[in-house]
């Protein structure tokens, strides 16, 4: 049987952003609070609030400085998001294109998660890209930009993860990205493999993973929903019950 998820409980996250100004920059803003090596660790130790990649199915990134921030962004053309704009409850999820447990969510409960409440329109699915294993993770997060310029980001982000091994971090070289590309249906190939190996893009990646590292990401895949977070590879019953919950609160 799979294990129980662990969440983040909403006060828990709130009380460890009451210093930041974001929480008044919108209504219903949602952020989640630092999780600090040495306070708490992704490792086994007891009172952890955030569990171990090894437990959760999840792979672990850097150390955090606790900045918090705005998760949602609600933009109709944004690339990297699936789902109704105005959908009432937003999932949020940080996920790195070499991380293996990225791959398990993608192929076992994203594509029930989408069929159950993105494509009801109960929920919205806004993907932040992070590079916690390097700069093959950066030029593969680039990549899947380029394609969302071409409207396959999420085409690009299932040939990525189909293709990836059970365990370990793939390689990712370009010519497998272009080969993704292909698979993923981008129109243009040439200009896709120009682009990915843009300037701009690979900032974005970067700016990105520094954002995921200030809010306390540390792990991969890690999601957020209503200001609680869930991490790790979780089945889709760890879904239903939060997106119910959060569905329900929005009603």
């Amino acid at each position: 049987m799979p294990e129980a998820p662990e969440t983040l409980p909403r006060n828990v996250l709130e009380r460890k952003l009451r210093s930041s100004r974001a929480l008044n920059l919108l209504l219903g803003v949602l952020a989640i609070g630092a999780v600090v090596f040495g306070g708490v660790q992704w490792s086994q130790s007891q009172g952890a609030t955030v569990p171990p990649a090894s437990e959760t199915g999840g792979d672990s990134g850097g150390k955090t400085n606790g900045a918090a921030a705005s998760l949602e962004r609600r933009s109709a053309d944004d690339a990297m998001a699936i789902g109704d704009v105005d959908a009432p409850v937003v999932l949020s999820e940080w996920v790195d294109f070499r991380c293996p447990f990225c791959a398990v969510y993608s192929r076992d409960t994203l594509p029930t998660i989408v069929r159950e409440y993105v494509d009801s329109g109960k929920v919205r699915i806004e993907l932040h890209d992070v590079a916690f294993f390097g700069e093959e993770s950066t030029r593969a997060a680039a990549a899947a930009r380029a394609a969302g310029e071409q409207g396959r980001y999420f085409e690009f982000l299932e040939a990525v993860y189909a293709a990836a091994p059970e365990s370990g971090h793939p390689e990712l070289p370009p010519a497998e990205l272009i080969a993704h590309a292909k698979t993923a249906g981008v129109a243009d190939l040439d200009r896709f493999e120009r682009d990915m190996d843009r300037d701009d893009l690979v900032a974005a990646v970067q700016e990105s993973t520094a954002r995921a590292q200030q809010i306390g990401v540390t792990g991969v895949p890690f999601f957020v929903v209503n200001g609680t977070g869930l991490s790790g590879a979780q089945p889709a019953d760890a879904f239903r019950d939060l997106l119910d919950r959060a569905v329900a609160d929005a009603r």
